[in-house]
């Protein structure tokens, strides 16, 4: 990963496949997310398109607003 940013890593993208996917599992809307979050729609929109990162604590927080075990998550980032 030398050179690479994390945002577009494969583990970023995995992670973010996987937030996407339980955001719509959990039937929720960028904007219906947004709102739990208090952050512009934009924000769940740029995360899921990997042009934003989330950092530890917005990620905890991410996963809270959708009722999902962090660790799962995780999980992603650590496969293959």
């Amino acid at each position: 990963m030398k050179g690479t940013k994390s945002v577009i890593s494969d583990e970023n993208k995995r992670l973010c496949v996987w937030l996407k996917r339980q955001r719509q599992e959990k039937g929720h809307t960028m904007r219906s997310l947004s709102e739990i979050l208090g952050t512009p729609h934009s924000f769940i929109g740029k995360v899921e398109n990997q042009e934003r990162r989330l950092d530890v604590i917005e990620y905890v927080r991410y996963c809270q607003a959708l009722d999902v075990d962090p660790k799962e998550g995780l999980k992603q980032v650590l496969s293959a």
